[in-house]
């Protein structure tokens, strides 16, 4: 009987074995059939552009792409800027089709490309751009087309920014939760969500002056792309005189209002076919497939380009976060492989943790010492993005990046009465010191606990503005200044001489090479491409997780329970983070 088990199982795993076999040689099949397919873009090509669909720094792979003819990777920020500098030469594509509906994407994204849709205008290509309705944010990076048309029905919403901050300070009040809250600058208004029913003056001051700055350059670039007068477009917006597609034409900031269909068949004789049904659009998902190995240099030396995007937290994340260990391991491989001649890191990230961002800083540092270390800021480098970037050998900045905001503040709450009032729960402890040396959630803090927060905010925050002294060679006392928790928009940062340069990854990259001293380099690109089950399963925790959410709570309420799960996240560990959450359409 002991025998026949032994053969017995035996066979049940030869068999599990050659079952898996055949599966993943039916899976690498497929995929090549299927990755064939998204390698042929066919002739007479027009690149679709959807600024509707958000381009994180590091795009995102999806592990169903290679077994679909109509799935396709989403590229990254620098991948958007590569294809459409690879289309310009590429006999295959005709010209750009944008999509014009709405945009996803931040100012600094949408900036760079725009440059780079201006930069492909030089190939005497066509660029066409329709939306049915086109946002602000949405014409912004759509201006540039030699075509832009919105459906008669519809319009171009014309207006100034604003910037809307939402505050739970009532709420906490009704469920006896009180906010510890400790902050160093009188513009590190983090925390006011928490504290306040309305914005403090100072950060009214910073908010109306970071949204007119950015709409002023919004105002200049599209007056210099129309052909309008920058007065006339500010009375435009000052006496709401864009009410219906015809205002929109008459002051020249669209070329007429068609419907979809009309704009295609404008598009026709442009690509030399028959027909709308004959018009080959090529997604950017689909091209990215077909173009990524002819696109990408192939030279003898090695720059690092380091994506960091999102809330800087511990932990190994390096997917939609900044993850201590993770982004600290890439660092140290490029600083120690002697194969890469610079490091380039792209910073998209508002902020987090205090010790998480001075321990990048120094991993950034060791870096700087052995090799160039350049930054490019993308929407948003503040904080603790600043903080972990400020010893670089150079950093550039998009005109409208939000950088800054050198600041710290800690919370801790306290739950004493909810817990009792609401729920009925109380709590009691026992100590061996004199004062109480663990902090909690359940308990009031001591005078002498609130000393040693403020305390520890402050210290951390003469840290910060020393490190920003020493990296951009200023004095204290005029970095405290422009410190004190502030944001400033990219242009004004040069100003400042909190960034080096106005200029996006690519211009960066350029700066790297020169100062490695090569020309004849390629890009080794972190975090490295997950394999397929990874993906499979990060893709499916994340779907899962999120369409729960949002099916019990609704778009709004996604967003509020990352708000607050973000603001649990932050309880007494100080931070340094963003000052508000900047909302724009």
């Amino acid at each position: 009987m002991r025998s026949f088990f032994k053969i017995f199982f035996a066979s049940l795993l030869a068999l599990i074995a050659f079952v898996l076999i055949i599966f993943f040689f039916t899976l690498g099949y497929i995929g090549s059939v299927a990755s064939a397919q998204h390698d042929d873009v066919g002739s007479n090509g027009v690149l679709v552009l959807d600024l509707s669909q958000a381009f994180g720094e590091k795009g995102i792979e999806d592990p169903l792409a290679n077994f679909s003819d109509t799935r396709y990777n989403t590229p990254g920020v620098y991948d958007v800027l590569r294809l459409i500098r690879y289309a310009k030469s590429d006999s295959s594509i005709r010209g750009i089709f944008i999509k014009a509906g709405s945009n996803a994407n931040g100012f600094g994204t949408t900036e760079e490309i725009r440059d780079a849709l201006i930069d492909f205008k030089q190939s005497r290509k066509f660029i066409y751009a329709y939306g049915d309705v086109i946002p602000l944010k949405a014409y912004y990076g759509a201006n540039v087309a030699d075509r832009i048309y919105c459906n008669p029905k519809g319009g171009l919403e014309w207006r100034g920014l604003t910037s809307v901050m939402g505050f739970v300070k009532g709420s906490l009040d009704k469920l006896e939760i009180q906010p510890e809250i400790f902050y160093a600058g009188k513009f590190k208004s983090a925390t006011e969500p928490l504290r306040a029913i309305k914005m403090t003056d100072a950060n009214r001051v910073q908010v109306t002056e970071l949204l007119g700055g950015i709409f002023n350059h919004i105002l200049d670039q599209t007056a210099a792309v129309r052909n309008q007068d920058t007065a006339v477009l500010r009375r435009c917006v000052d006496q709401q005189l864009i009410r219906h597609a015809s205002d929109a034409i008459e002051y020249k900031l669209l070329d007429g209002a068609k419907y979809n269909d009309e704009v295609l068949q404008e598009i026709v004789p442009k690509v030399k076919v028959r027909t709308i049904s004959d018009i080959n659009f090529v997604p950017l998902g689909k091209y990215l497939e077909a173009v990524k190995m002819k696109m990408k240099a192939n030279g003898r030396d090695r720059i690092a380009l380091i994506y960091a995007e999102g809330n800087i937290v511990s932990g190994k994340n390096d997917q939609r976060e900044i993850g201590e260990v993770a982004y600290r391991d890439m660092i140290r491989k490029a600083r120690l492989d002697k194969d890469i001649r610079a490091i380039v890191l792209r910073i998209n990230s508002g902020g987090g943790s205090a010790l998480v961002s001075e321990n990048l800083w120094r991993e950034l540092s060791l870096a700087k010492a052995a090799k160039p270390v350049v930054i490019s800021f993308g929407d948003v480098a503040a904080s603790g993005g600043y903080y972990l970037s400020c010893n670089a050998d150079r950093i550039f900045a998009d005109p409208m990046t939000i950088t800054g905001s050198i600041g710290v503040f800690s919370i801790i709450f306290n739950t004493q009465s909810f817990f009792k009032n609401k729920l009925g729960v109380t709590f009691d402890a026992v100590q061996t010191a004199k004062q109480p040396d663990a902090i909690s959630m359940v308990q009031p803090l001591t005078d002498l606990q609130k000393r040693y927060m403020q305390n520890d905010v402050d210290s951390i925050y003469y840290d910060f503005k020393s490190r920003v002294a020493d990296g951009r060679k200023k004095d204290i006392n005029y970095i405290d200044s422009i410190a004190q928790g502030r944001v400033w928009g990219g242009s004004e940062a040069l100003k400042l001489g909190l960034v080096d340069e106005i200029g996006g990854i690519q211009a960066a990259v350029n700066y790297a090479a020169k100062l490695a001293k090569t020309s004849d380099y390629r890009l080794r690109e972190y975090p490295e491409p997950k394999n397929f089950l990874e993906l499979l399963l990060n893709n499916y925790k994340e779907t899962i997780k999120m369409k729960s959410i949002r099916e019990d709570l609704g778009m709004e309420g996604l967003k509020w329970y990352k708000t607050m799960s973000s603001l649990q996240s932050m309880a007494g560990v100080p931070q340094m983070k963003l000052p508000f959450e900047l909302n724009i359409p």
